[in-house]
């Protein structure tokens, strides 16, 4: 059980999209790759928006705060142009899109500062309503819990131990489920990601941007790219390119999210070809800094 994380970090890289009105489960649920239709006031869900080509052009992790309104929490980077697009395929929908981030306290809660609050464990997409706010039960990090504080803006928040924001970013890294932002929009289908295999993508409901490559993607066995964890020493982030010795001419990868690591280095959620997972891997060019490949903390659903 990793001891950094513990506490409460603000999450200034974040932003909140809300869905009013008494279609916006329905208007959602076309729209994005997971079932909005049955969301429940328990529940949460991890999702993508996806191109007409399948390509993630934002995620979100989406809650009901009531029947009639869904908060969509996002890459505060994508945001605008993500409200934008969204509402381009409104039409007659009875449903009201915003920017809701600044009515909106957004917090990270780790580890036992998170258990004195919840209480148990709780299940990855799960929320629970703690009078005006709502923790929404995020994939543990090196097995510690970790949880999304969401309340009304100006709602007293909890008292515990200030967790540092880089650790909360590392946390999400290890945690192996990687948020969308601007270095790599329209970069990768959410299989790319493993979203298939962390809550991210539902195969049993209708159409949506980009679905049927989605399923094309995993019906037909052809998954050549995966998500994967790495370490190394030099400095990463999203949107730099990776190359196997192997290849030196091509990038077989792009850095999906990336942070430093409290006892040095940095640790990334990369989307790599499956064929180099196993050569010599190096940041930015053939000869860069080297990359070491590290276990995933979830097993990935099997194509189908």
């Amino acid at each position: 059980m990793n001891n950094t994380l513990n506490g409460m970090a603000p999450l200034p890289h974040l932003g909140v999209i809300r869905a009013e009105g008494e279609d916006a489960a329905k208007f959602l649920h076309g729209q994005l790759t997971q079932d909005f239709a049955l969301l429940g006031l328990s529940e949460a869900r991890l999702a993508a928006f996806c191109s007409a080509k399948g390509r993630m052009q934002a995620s979100f992790v989406a809650f009901k705060r009531s029947h009639t309104e869904i908060l969509l929490i996002c890459s505060r980077d994508l945001l605008a142009q993500t409200l934008k697009r969204l509402t381009m395929f409104v039409l007659r929908a009875k449903v009201k899109l915003s920017d809701a981030t600044d009515s909106i306290a957004l917090l990270g809660l780790a580890g036992p500062a998170l258990r004195s609050l919840a209480g148990a464990d709780a299940r990855p997409w799960t929320c629970q309503v703690l009078g005006e706010a709502h923790l929404v039960h995020l994939y543990p990090s090196d097995g510690v819990p970790r949880a999304l504080w969401v309340a009304p803006a100006g709602t007293a928040q909890p008292s515990g131990p200030a967790l540092r924001q880089e650790d909360w970013l590392w946390g999400e890294v290890r945690s192996g489920v990687a948020m969308v932002s601007q270095p790599i929009f329209e970069a990768l289908v959410p299989q790319m990601l493993n979203y298939e295999s962390v809550g991210g993508v539902n195969f049993k409901k209708g159409c949506y941007p980009g679905q049927e490559v989605v399923a094309r993607s995993q019906f037909r066995g052809t998954l050549k790219r995966r998500g994967y964890l790495v370490h190394g020493e030099a400095a990463m982030q999203a949107g730099q390119e990776i190359y196997a010795t192997t290849n030196p001419e091509q990038p077989c990868g792009l850095v999906a999210q990336a942070a430093p690591a409290p006892t040095g280095g940095w640790d990334a959620i990369v989307s790599l070809q499956t064929a180099s997972a196993q050569d010599a891997l190096h940041l930015g060019k053939a000869d860069g800094p080297a990359l070491t490949l590290l276990p995933l903390p979830y097993a990935l659903l099997d194509d189908i």
